[in-house]
Parts: C-alpha cells; structure tokens; sequence
C-alpha cells in the first residue's frame, strides 16, 4: 500500500457547509442582473469554477461579470458575517491525523480571507491556505495540488486530495494525489457521486465519517 504523508482539502463543501451560500448569492446577483437564476442553477453551472471561469461565463451570457461578481461577493460576505458553517465532522478529521495538511481552493484570496481564514479551522492549515490566484491555472489543472505538495514538503503521490467537485477531482488524478470525491450533507445534485467517478476519483465517500475510515485505512498516524 502506498504511503500517504500529507492531505490536501477543498475549501467550500469540504471544510465549510458553504456551496448552498455561494449559489444562493450568484443566483441573486445574476438575477438582479436581468437573468432569471436558482440556487440549484447556480450550482449546476458555477459549483467548483474559479473565480475567472465564473466571470468568463457570465459575459458570455452578455452581463457586466465584474458587477455582477463583486455584488455576489457583497451578498455572501455579509451571510458570512453571520455565519460560516463548518462540514459536520470536519474537526475530528483535522485534529486525528498527525501529517501536514493544506487548502486548494479554487476561490480567490478575499473569499478564503472572509471565510476559512475566520474559522477555527485555519489553525489547523497555519500558512498552507491556497488560491488558484497563486497559480498559473486553477483546478481542473494540476497547478494547486502541486504548488500545496511542495510547500508542504511532499510528493503529490503521497497526498490524498478530497473535493466534492470535478475539477478538484480532475486536479488530484493530473497531480498523481490519491482523488478522494466528496459528498457533503448539502449536496443535492443528482447522480453527483457517478460524476465524481467518472471525473477519476480512486474514492467516493459520504460525509465525514466515511472520510475519516478511508483515512485510517491508509495508515496515516493519528495525533497523540
């Protein structure tokens, strides 16, 4: 069995209950923009992308994409300000195993500045908290598991990454990390976990908990 050294974390719906938010403020800025949008359309075409891809979308659909995302960054702050919900379970997979951990998100550095970064959870990661503003291309690209591998001292075939996108799927599988799928407790897109698979993820798991098991069953150490 190979030897795992180091994991590698997503950011919204991973660390943070947080993907039904961010839908829910494109949704309204792009509605209030001229085109009707739900929160589930949202998630459909924005879940995962980064900040450039979202923009790139947006004016292909003929908005202002500049405007429309700094007033969804306004309406999710400010939910932000009132809460920043954690994925349950999440605490007992940071503080379990023993072995460098970062975040590789493809959100901007604002957003993980507004959001992780105010979390008990950062404590956690100390500096190892990434943007693919800090790379030359975000997730699908393997760029920001590899830049996260290096700064934490690691080859990227001894970490393990989970997202519960494709794109970070798809980062892990070009990167050579173990791609650990996620299905978190406010996933609700239909057949997710088929399109993690097919994306490349060695694994799917449901929740927390079963990320934890996977996690003990590749032997990583556990904290004292």
């Amino acid at each position: 069995m190979r030897a795992y050294e180091a994991i590698l974390f997503d950011c919204d719906g991973v660390l943070l209950d947080s993907e039904p938010a961010g839908c829910e403020a494109l949704a309204c800025a792009v509605t209030a923009a001229g085109i009707p949008m739900t929160q589930h359309e949202a998630a459909r075409i924005f879940s995962g992308n980064s900040a450039s891809a979202s923009m790139a979308l947006m004016r292909k659909a003929g908005l202002d994409a500049a405007a429309v995302y700094a007033e969804s960054d306004r309406i999710l702050f400010e939910m932000f300000d009132r809460d920043i919900p954690h994925i349950e379970g999440i605490e007992e997979v940071l503080s379990r195993f023993d072995v460098p951990m970062a975040v590789c998100s493809n959100s901007a550095i604002m957003r993980l500045d507004r959001s992780i970064a105010r979390t008990p959870l950062a404590g956690r990661f100390g500096p190892h908290i990434y943007s693919a503003e800090q790379v030359a291309a975000p997730k699908p690209a393997p760029d920001l598991a590899l830049f996260a591998a290096e700064r934490l001292g690691v080859a990227p075939e001894q970490a393990i990454f989970i997202d519960d996108n494709p794109h970070g799927v798809l980062c892990a599988v070009a990167a050579g990390c173990l791609a650990v799928g996620f299905i978190g407790p406010s996933e609700h897109r239909s057949g997710h976990a088929q399109v993690l698979r097919d994306a490349g993820a060695d694994h799917v798991v449901h929740g927390m908990g079963e990320f934890h098991d996977l996690l003990a069953r590749h032997l990583l150490p556990l904290a004292a």
